[in-house]
């Protein structure tokens, strides 16, 4: 079989604190300006706001403009869009992430791991399924954020996907942890680790260093943008996770468990 490829475009941007307009305006011309081939193209959680602690006033539905904007985005560009958004859905708010397809169909899934720290279990509800994207022959794993924090969730039961996607807004004074727990993430799992993030200020003082990464599945630095505003496309080869798997098959051994 022939060596699949992927390309990955990942958007670290400078979020201007809860304008909507301003934000999905920069993304469109950001994603206008890629040269590479467009295959998915990822945005940081809350990407339209910023973190914010406000779903009252910020949130939308799933028929609204900011997903429109996605869908018209994905079909212009004939890629897939995803990143997370505040939506109300049934009387609740959720931080929910997107897979935008070209053709205008849709996957979700809803923030599990609310960061209590920041008071989002206070505004949000928490997710409970994962969701695993297929994408020419590719499985992708999208989570957000303070997920990443939990190796469990985003354990890859019975050989389930290639590529972990985070997507963040993820403090500089914890970036630390960001990059180290990305490269764990990428070790235990052997697969590609593929992490976005933002820069700049937010409404609160919280300053962003970006830090954007993506790991191969030894845990190998592919590439990493610390502190600008970037657009980085980045070829991910399935040849290199099978090979890493065959060599090193630490899957077969992983412990088995039920979450409740």
């Amino acid at each position: 079989m022939a060596n699949e490829q992927l390309n990955i475009t990942l958007i670290q941007p400078d979020i201007k604190w809860e304008d909507k307009k301003y934000n999905l305006e920069q993304y469109e011309h950001l994603i206008a300006a890629i040269k590479e081939k467009k295959e998915v193209v990822v945005l940081p959680e809350m990407f339209s706001t910023g973190f914010s602690m406000s779903p009252e006033r910020l949130a939308e539905s799933m028929t609204g403009g900011s997903v429109q904007w996605m869908k018209d985005t994905a079909a212009k560009n004939r890629c897939i869009i995803t990143g997370s958004l505040i939506i109300e859905d049934a009387g609740k708010y959720y931080n929910r992430l997107i897979w935008m397809q070209p053709d205008g169909q849709y996957g979700y899934y809803d923030k599990r791991h609310l960061f209590a720290y920041a008071e989002e279990d206070k505004h949000y509800s928490s997710g409970t399924k994962r969701l695993i994207a297929r994408v020419k022959g590719w499985r992708i794993c999208p989570l957000v954020c303070y997920d990443l924090r939990f190796p469990v969730w985003s354990r890859n039961w019975d050989d389930e996907y290639e590529v972990l996607i985070y997507t963040a807004n993820w403090p500089e004074k914890r970036s630390l942890a960001w990059k180290t727990l990305l490269q764990a993430r990428a070790i235990e799992n052997l697969s590609y680790v593929v992490g976005v993030n933002r820069i700049g200020d937010d409404g609160k003082g919280i300053h962003y260093s970006g830090d954007s990464s993506v790991f191969g599945p030894l845990g190998e630095t592919i590439w990493q943008q610390h502190d600008d505003q970037a657009v980085h496309t980045i070829t991910l080869e399935k040849d290199i996770v099978m090979n890493a798997r065959g060599h090193f098959p630490f899957l077969n051994d992983a412990d088995k468990f039920l979450l409740l």
